[in-house]
């Protein structure tokens, strides 16, 4: 079906496109019988006004641009529902892209929100990102932006993240007192500095109860898959004979440490505590059901959109732009991977 447009209109009753367009919004200096007429054949002929036109003379087009690492990632997934929730709320579209860890496409990405005018951006950066010039560019270019999850602190604008170093540090203090001493930390790029506050927890939890950091008990995956944490594990194993808790940096790596663990005749956790991190549905599917530290996923998507809102409302009222960081809270959670948590018997 052929869409109506002004000029359609303007041309079977005989006047200009402007004329039309003043009669669709009600001019004063235009008859109110040339008013009725427009009116008429508009709804006659189902005319509907771009909403892109309108939204490019206000100078925005309600669209947000998303970009993230990974869209069938449990955690990433519950973001996005969050994000999409919120955006909808107020009217807002969520254009969502995947970089799938790679740093020359999410460049592209950025190039590519940029060129289509999005009011506003949202992303967590690939593992591969080292450098920031395109994220620059966003900021040169005066488009709001907020970073989430994976973050970086050479960029100045609002981002949404979890205390990474405390979430770990519990998790690991938890392993500590059920009794592990020699505790293998399965993690991954160190770029992203998540990664890197999750590996200073660890080492922080050890020297508050005095146990000696081995880096050989540390051991780096290039991607988080649940083969990665089979190997990472198995790699444990080989080297060291004495292991008795594994702290991983997702539930995924955490699952495939404790396959290993199985193939190996280790029993979990009598001989080995397993420890994760975020709380995918997998966790408590799995046997045993696997500790975890949960992220609030969905709440980040949230407020990752409130901020980015925010700032585009201010740019608009030209209103000083302040950052902010939000730092989410997470919550231990104890299954079956790890040893019951000794209690002190009342007094």
């Amino acid at each position: 079906m052929k869409v109506t447009k002004l000029k359609d209109i303007a041309q079977l009753l005989g006047i200009s496109v402007t004329t039309v367009s003043k009669a669709l919004k009600d001019y004063p200096d235009i008859s109110e019988e040339t008013k009725q007429n427009v009116r008429v054949l508009a709804e006659k002929l189902n005319y509907k006004p771009s909403s892109l036109a309108v939204n490019f003379r206000n100078k925005e087009t309600k669209i947000l641009g998303l970009i993230i690492p990974e869209i069938v990632h449990y955690f990433f997934s519950n973001v996005i529902d969050g994000i999409i929730n919120e955006a909808e709320k107020m009217g807002y579209l969520v254009i969502t892209l995947q970089s799938n860890e790679s740093f020359e496409l999410e460049q592209k990405q950025i190039e590519l929100l940029l060129d289509q005018r999005v009011d506003g951006i949202i992303i967590s950066l690939s593992n591969q990102t080292k450098t920031f010039d395109h994220l620059k560019k966003v900021i040169r270019q005066e488009t709001p932006m907020v970073i989430i999850d994976r973050i970086t602190d050479e960029i100045n604008c609002s981002k949404v993240i979890i205390d990474d170093e405390k979430a770990a540090y519990q998790a690991v203090e938890h392993l500590i007192k059920i009794g592990c001493k020699r505790i293998v930390h399965i993690n991954g790029p160190l770029i992203p500095k998540n990664s890197m506050d999750r590996l200073i927890g660890y080492k922080k939890a050890l020297a508050d109860y005095n146990i000696p950091y081995d880096d050989s008990l540390v051991y780096s995956c290039e991607q988080f898959h649940y083969q990665d944490g089979i190997d990472a594990a198995n790699q444990a194993l080989k080297d060291h004979n004495d292991i008795d808790g594994i702290f991983a940096i997702t539930d995924l790596l955490a699952t495939g440490a404790m396959t290993a663990l199985k193939n190996h005749g280790k029993r979990i956790p009598e001989d080995v505590s397993v420890i994760g991190f975020s709380n995918w549905r997998l966790s408590e599917l799995i046997t045993p059901s696997l500790s975890t530290v949960e992220q609030p996923n969905f709440e980040m998507g949230k407020q990752a959109v409130s901020l980015l809102l925010n700032e585009i409302k201010a740019r608009k009222e030209e209103k000083m732009i302040e950052n902010f960081l939000v730092k989410l809270p997470t919550k231990l959670i104890e299954r079956a991977s790890t040893k019951p948590t000794v209690k002190a018997n009342p007094s």
